[in-house]
C-alpha cells in the first residue's frame, strides 16, 4: 500500500490545480469575513474545505482514474478496492490536514479545545470522505462525478445549519441533520472551537457513516 500511496501522492501534488479550491476558498472567505461572521465561523470553513475534498475533488479524480482505463489497469493488479479507496482517503485527509493548519494558522483565532478539535476533524473529514467515495466508487467519468458530488453537498450543508443558523431551521431539518453526518460534524467542530467537549453521540454518528459509508463505497465499486 505505501508504494501505491507515494505514487498516487506525486499524481496529485503534479495536478494539484484542485488544492486552489479546496484550500484557498475556505481561506480567502476567512480572511474577509472572519472577523464579522462570528466566533463559529472558522470552524465552519474547515468543514467547507473538508467538504470540497469528500464531494469535489476525491469522487473527480477516482471517476477520472476510470474513464480513462487507469482503474481497469490496476484491476489486474493485487490492488484491491479496499486498498485503493483506502489511498484516496488518506491522500484526501491529509490535504484537510493542510487546509485546516492554514486556516487556523491565519484565522482570527485557534481551537480552545485542540484535542477534542482534532479528533472532531480526523473523525468527521473520514466520515465525509467515505460518503465522497461511494460517489467515486460508481461515477462513470471525470465530469458526472463533482456534478452528483455538488447534488449530495450542498443539501448537508443545508442541514448542517451553514446556510442558515441551525436555530431556525424547521425541526424536521434539524432532526435530518443530526444524522446526516455533516450536522454532527459541524457542531463537534463548533463545540470544540468554543472550548467545550464533543458530545458521545455526535462522535458516534461520525464513526458510524465511516464505516457504514466505506464498507458501502468498497462493496459497490467498480473498476470500469
Amino acid at each position: 500500500m505505501s508504494k501505491l500511496l507515494l505514487v498516487e501522492a506525486k499524481l496529485h501534488l503534479r495536478d494539484g490545480w484542485y488544492l486552489l479550491f479546496a484550500i484557498g476558498l475556505p481561506l480567502l472567505l476567512l480572511q474577509f469575513l472572519g472577523k464579522v461572521a462570528g466566533p463559529a465561523f472558522p470552524a465552519l470553513m474547515v468543514m467547507l474545505s473538508a467538504l470540497t475534498l469528500s464531494f469535489s475533488v476525491l469522487p473527480g479524480v477516482l471517476a477520472a482514474y476510470r474513464e480513462q482505463g487507469v482503474l481497469r489497469r490496476m484491476s489486474t493488479t493485487p490492488v484491491s478496492p479496499l486498498r485503493m479507496l483506502t489511498v484516496q482517503l488518506v491522500i484526501n485527509l491529509v490535504v484537510g490536514i493542510v487546509a485546516t493548519t492554514l486556516l487556523v494558522a491565519f484565522g482570527p483565532g485557534v481551537p480552545r479545545n485542540v484535542a477534542g478539535f482534532v479528533l472532531v476533524f480526523l473523525l468527521g473529514s473520514a466520515a465525509l470522505m467515505a460518503m465522497g467515495l461511494v460517489i467515486a466508487a460508481v461515477a462513470p467519468n471525470g465530469k458526472s462525478a463533482p456534478i452528483i458530488g455538488s447534488a449530495a453537498m450542498f443539501p448537508l450543508m443545508f442541514v448542517a445549519g451553514m446556510w442558515v443558523p441551525r436555530e431556525y431551521l424547521p425541526e424536521v431539518v434539524r432532526v435530518i441533520g443530526d444524522y446526516s453526518v455533516a450536522g454532527p460534524f459541524a457542531q463537534a467542530l463548533s463545540a470544540t472551537w468554543a472550548g467545550q467537549a464533543p458530545q458521545l453521540p455526535h462522535l458516534l454518528v461520525l464513526a458510524a457513516g465511516l464505516v457504514v459509508f466505506g464498507g458501502l463505497a468498497v462493496r459497490v465499486f467498480r473498476w470500469e
